[in-house]
């Protein structure tokens, strides 16, 4: 029999409830397929994604080839809140006093972040099964917490989390990243260099077959016919750092050929809307089930999403926004200023500096002044790549290759 395989995370769930967290699963599941015994342990409380309901502490199931274990913890709704410390709290007790026994026990045990709490907990299992300890790295915390979140490097939870951050580095067997940079930052922790392996996000095959249509008359309704469109699909939220688009389609409301499109829920939607309601060039359109996203990208002509200047950004990115836009065949221009990857390595669309109003309404000239055919060729070429280099079979086996690799060597990657 094949080894066995853990996967630890507060935050993971089956691609099927359409949320946050489906990449560990679609990994586990490619692990499953080939034979490895696959294990899952999660939590309920996840409100991003549809969760199991649990009446006990804990719910086991048998799933897709694999074993799901769910942990009953503490319910919360506020990411910025006491309540989602404590609720990490809670699932690190209730996975400390796990019933072990009704799981095979591991070769190899990933703790996948977030929470960072759980290598703590890894590191009993590794000292309880005597099996390899892979740190995965899908946030970094508290970096992104002190650029993005407005926490000062001195908090009480900051520096907590900066101490196990650098006890996960220096003594988890192997450190795996979604983000190709990710060595920098070890490095940068640790004070020395440390090998570091990227599994990046990859394309569910579900997203492959025909998208569903979209509700009776919503293109009519938020998509305007004959105007040149660029579009953003995803959360409206702080993190998006949509003004620039926004403010973009301000400088740009007296040129009729452009629309801009916002397709999205989220805590900064009203705000916006009520800003920029004197825009006749700018249209909110609500969310769509991830089924119909590829329907609504399909009547766009430039995809388009930002991030803030952060450090975050150093150390690169691997985003489902960007593999839904590629696999539209549209090119995608992004206000983004860091490790470049994805859209250069497929050569389907720009970078422009993060917050630059001015060089964001450049590049959108000069998409709409470019021959269609031009911009189709944009567009098929990052279909072509994201299908030819991000399928899950292919992550999965080079996720094994690192995982059972003899001995993993102390440079930098």
């Amino acid at each position: 029999m094949k080894p066995c395989i853990w996967y630890v995370s507060k935050y993971v769930a089956p691609p099927a409830k359409v949320g946050a967290g489906g990449r560990g699963y679609l990994i586990m599941r490619e692990f499953a397929g080939m034979g490895y015994q696959s294990v899952i342990i999660t939590s309920d409380s996840n409100q991003l994604t549809e969760v199991a309901v649990l009446e006990e502490p804990y719910l086991f199931q048998e799933v897709d080839g694999m074993q799901l274990c769910w942990v009953r913890t503490m319910k919360y709704t506020a990411a910025k809140s006491l309540r989602r410390i404590l609720s990490w709290l809670d699932f690190e007790w209730r996975l400390w006093r796990l019933p072990n026994d009704k799981l095979p026990a591991p070769d190899v045990v990933i703790v996948s972040s977030l929470s960072l709490l759980t290598i703590l907990n890894g590191f009993l299992l590794r000292r309880r099964y005597k099996c390899r300890l892979v740190l995965e790295i899908r946030d970094i915390w508290p970096l992104t917490i002190t650029e993005e979140g407005g926490f000062s490097r001195w908090n009480p939870l900051v520096l907590g989390l900066g101490f196990i951050e650098k006890l996960g580095y220096r003594y988890a067997d192997i450190i795996v990243g979604t983000m190709p940079n990710l060595g920098e930052h070890v490095a940068g922790v640790l004070g020395r260099p440390r090998t570091t392996h990227c599994i990046p996000m990859a394309v569910d095959e579900a997203a492959l077959g025909p998208s569903e249509a979209l509700p009776a008359g919503y293109v009519e309704k938020y998509i305007p016919k004959s105007k040149f469109t660029v579009a953003h699909a995803g959360t409206i939220g702080i993190t998006n750092a949509l003004d620039t688009m926004l403010d973009c389609a301000e400088a740009m409301k007296d040129d009729s050929r452009v629309h801009f499109l916002v397709v999205g829920e989220g805590d900064l939607r009203v705000h916006y809307q009520r800003k920029y309601a004197h825009l006749p060039n700018l249209t909110f359109a609500p969310r769509v089930p991830k089924q119909m996203v590829q329907s609504v990208l399909s009547h766009c002509d430039l995809l388009y999403f930002s991030v803030h200047v952060s450090k975050v950004w150093s150390y690169g990115q691997s985003l489902n926004k960007i593999i839904d836009y590629m696999l539209a065949g549209k090119p995608v221009v992004a206000s983004y200023t860091g490790f470049p990857s994805m859209i250069n390595e497929a050569d389907c669309g720009t970078y422009v500096p993060a917050g630059d109003v001015t060089a964001l309404r450049r590049e959108v000239l000069r998409y709409l002044e470019m021959d269609a055919a031009q911009r189709e060729d944009i567009g098929r070429r990052g279909r072509e790549w994201i299908l030819a280099h991000r399928r899950y079979k292919t992550l999965a086996s080079n996720y094994l290759a690192i995982l059972f690799s003899p001995t993993p060597t102390e440079t930098m990657r």
